[in-house]
C-alpha cells in the first residue's frame, strides 16, 4: 500500500470505496457508525500520503507536502491512539467488556498528548525509504510509547464480542510483531497501510453484524 504513492492512491480508492458501503450499512444504528467510519478514515489517511511522497518527489510544492505530511502524521500519532478505543467500546453493548475498555481509552489519550507534545516540539520529518516512508519525531521513549500505542489500538479490538472486529485487532496485532522486527522508521507508514486494508474485516462486521441472535440482541439494545 504505502510502497508507492500510486499504491498509495490505488489502495485508498478501494478501501474508500468499501468504506463508503461500510457507512452505507451502519445507518440507522448510531453505536456503530464510529467504528463504520474506519475504514473511511483510513482510506482518507493513505490518499493523503500520496500527497507526502509527492512533495518529497518534487512533483508538488513543498508546502503541499509538508501540510501533508502533518495531517498524516496528525491522524496516525494523534487521532487514531484514541479514536479507536473509543469506537470500539462505544459499538460493544454494556457490560464488563465496555467497561474494561475504559483502560485503553485512558492509555491512548496518554499516547496521543506524548506523541503531539512531540510532533509540537519538532523536527518532524519524513524521507524516502525503501518501498516506504520513514517518519521521525523528536520523541526518544520510542519503544515505550509504540508498546503503549499497540495496547491501545489492539486491546480495545481484542476485547471484542464480535468476531470480525476480534479479527481486525488480531490481524493488527501480528502486522506490529512483523513490522517491529523488519523496520523501526518505517513503522508508521506500513501499520497504517495494514490497517487500511485489513480494515475490511469492518465491513464483513456491518454487513453481517451477528453471528446469532444473541449478538443481535446486544447490537440492538446498545444504547450508546
Amino acid at each position: 500500500m504505502c510502497f508507492s504513492p500510486a499504491a498509495d492512491v490505488v489502495g485508498g480508492l478501494v478501501v474508500g470505496a468499501v468504506g463508503i458501503d461500510v457507512v452505507r450499512h451502519a445507518a440507522g444504528r448510531r453505536n456503530q457508525l464510529a467504528i463504520a467510519a474506519l475504514p473511511l478514515l483510513f482510506a482518507a489517511h493513505q490518499l493523503d500520503e500520496a500527497f507526502v511522497w509527492f512533495g518529497l518527489q518534487g512533483r508538488v510544492p513543498s508546502s503541499l507536502g509538508r501540510v501533508a505530511l502533518w495531517i498524516y502524521l496528525g491522524f496516525a500519532f494523534v487521532v487514531l491512539p484514541v479514536y479507536v478505543p473509543f469506537a470500539v467500546r462505544r459499538s460493544e453493548a454494556p457490560g464488563p467488556r465496555r467497561r474494561w475498555m475504559v483502560i485503553f481509552l485512558v492509555i491512548g489519550a496518554v499516547v496521543s498528548a506524548v506523541l503531539l507534545i512531540a510532533m509540537l516540539q519538532g523536527p518532524v520529518t519524513a524521507r524516502l525509504a525503501h518501498h516506504h516512508l520513514a517518519y521521525g519525531t523528536s520523541l526518544h521513549a520510542g519503544a515505550v510509547i509504540t508498546t503503549g500505542y499497540v495496547i491501545a489500538t489492539c486491546g480495545a479490538l481484542l476485547l471484542s464480542r464480535r468476531r470480525n472486529v476480534v479479527g481486525f485487532g488480531v490481524a493488527n496485532l501480528a502486522a506490529v510483531a512483523v513490522l517491529a522486527r523488519l523496520t523501526t522508521d518505517g513503522f508508521a507508514s506500513l501499520w497504517c497501510a495494514w490497517a487500511a486494508v485489513t480494515s475490511i474485516a469492518l465491513a464483513v462486521h456491518m454487513r453481517f453484524p451477528s453471528s446469532g441472535a444473541g449478538e443481535r440482541i446486544l447490537i440492538e439494545h446498545n444504547p450508546n
